[in-house]
Formats: structure tokens, sequence, C-alpha cells
């Protein structure tokens, strides 16, 4: 009969834990992230490995968002599912999209109801080798402390348009975490004759990929090669540091989906975003 449990995530077998999520390097980038760089307590009791007679079948993550990696067939979905009744509250849950699927099944019952699921959301990636796109007409750079108002301003209009909410309300410390990345050099933009037109930042970054978040351009700027041109070149800078470049995008944003094909970006996978 076999044997299976969840626990928190160990010394002991954090090792076993990176060894699963390894298998998936870009799909599981942001738990791979958590777990080797994010030691404060407060997320190290938020992170769970399922095993199965030993060997790791599951990590999820239960902080302000439920951040699951499973396959979508087998028990550890069901047993996090059952953990999850003591970890109400969570603004979203990400998955690929068949343990998405088979994760919201076995809550239903029981969880508040989403108020959006964006079910289709391609991931793409990039390597040095198929990037695309002429980077010679605009500049990109990391962004300064000076312009955190405007960068916190367009980050709040992307997300309302994506996530349909703007942080600033439900988040009184945004504009600070946005100057916490600057500061870390985490935030880029794209410029041309002193007009900034380009926004993205830096999420998580592993030794296989370097999550790219928060893409924006501004309505006035579209149409015109722009963000194509300084995408590209956020990439070139960026993968002098790591060998892949990720994202992910909802399946009916089609103009975003243009963009990252002419930048050289291709699907490897799918997730799913279920909003709270």
């Amino acid at each position: 009969m076999s044997r299976l449990g969840v626990i928190r995530l160990t010394r002991e077998n954090e090792a076993a834990a990176l060894a699963f999520l390894s298998q998936y390097p870009i799909n599981n980038a942001f738990l791979i992230w958590l777990i080797q760089r994010d030691r404060s307590p407060a997320t190290r009791l938020a992170i769970f490995v399922c095993s199965q007679d030993a060997c790791v079948v599951g990590v999820a993550y239960f902080g302000p968002q439920v951040v699951l990696a499973a396959k979508s067939d087998t028990e550890a979905v069901a047993s996090f599912a059952h953990l999850a009744q003591g970890y109400r509250g969570e603004r979203m849950i990400v998955a690929s999209r068949a343990t998405a699927r088979s994760y919201w099944e076995a809550v239903r019952a029981w969880h508040v109801r989403p108020r959006v699921i964006r079910d289709i959301q391609p991931l793409l990636t990039v390597d040095r080798g198929n990037l695309r796109g002429d980077q010679s007409d605009v500049g990109v750079r990391c962004a300064q402390l000076s312009e955190v108002d405007e960068i916190a301003a367009n980050s709040a209009q992307m997300i309302a348009g994506e996530l349909e909410y703007d942080p600033r309300q439900f988040t009184p410390e945004y504009t600070a975490n946005v100057r916490r990345m600057i500061e870390r050099r985490l935030w880029w933009l794209g410029e041309r004759d002193g007009n900034r037109f380009f926004y993205c930042h830096i999420g998580a970054q592993t030794d296989a990929t370097l999550q790219l978040q928060g893409i924006w351009t501004p309505p006035k700027w579209r149409g015109r090669g722009l963000a194509s041109a300084a995408l590209a070149g956020v990439c070139s800078r960026l993968l002098t540091q790591t060998p892949t470049i990720s994202l992910y995008v909802n399946d009916f944003n089609t103009p975003a989906l243009r963009l990252y094909d002419r930048v050289g970006f291709t699907k490897i996978g799918e997730l799913s975003t279920y909003l709270f």
C-alpha cells in the first residue's frame, strides 16, 4: 500500500523538492526561486512538499497566492486541496492548466468563487539563439528612483487591465514595493528621444530562466514597433545573465502574443490563474 504524506519544506526535503521542480524548470520557476532565494520564516512555513513512498510528487506554496506543482491526476492535488482548508484568503491560484483545473474541482465545494478565471495562459520562452528584433532605434536601461511614481502608475494600469483591479487600492505599500524593486535594479524601461514608452520588471530568477512580468506599453505609444525593439533590447541585456527568459500571457491578448512572437518567444506550456 503506497504511503502519501504532506509536510512543510525542511532542510531534509529541500533537495528532493528542488529535484522534483527541476523536471520542468521554467514552468516551476516561481517555486524554485522561492525555495532557493527566500529564506524568510514566513515563506518557508508556507511551502509544503507532498511525498509518495519517499518520492516527492508535489510542491505547493500557500501564501498571498497559491502556487502548485503536481501532476493533475495524482493524489498530491487532493492532498493539497485538503490542506488548503486551513489557508484561506489567497488572491489567486496559479498552476499548470490541468493541475489548476483539478485543484479547483477539489476545493470548489467550500472555496469562495473566483471573480475571474484566466483559463489559458501560454507560457513562453526565448534564448539568445532565437532572439529577434531590431534594437538600434531605442534605448533600454534600469529605472531610476526619480521615476518611481511614473512606474508605479503605469504598473497599476497594466495590472488593472490584466487582473481587473487596481493594486494601489488593496496594497497601501504598492509604490514602496516598486521603489524597492527599482533599488534592486529589477525594473527596466525603454525610451527614445527622452520619452519613456515601455516598462517591465524581473520576477523569479533561477539557474534555468529569468521571468519577465509587468510588460506594458502605454496606449499612445502602441503600433509603432517601439515595444518590439525595447523588449528585444531588454532581453538582449538580460540574456547575458540567464540562459532563457520566460513569461506568460493571457491567450486572448492578441497584441501581446504578436509582440512576443516578433521578438522570438515560443510556447512551452500553459498555465491557468484563478483570481479572487
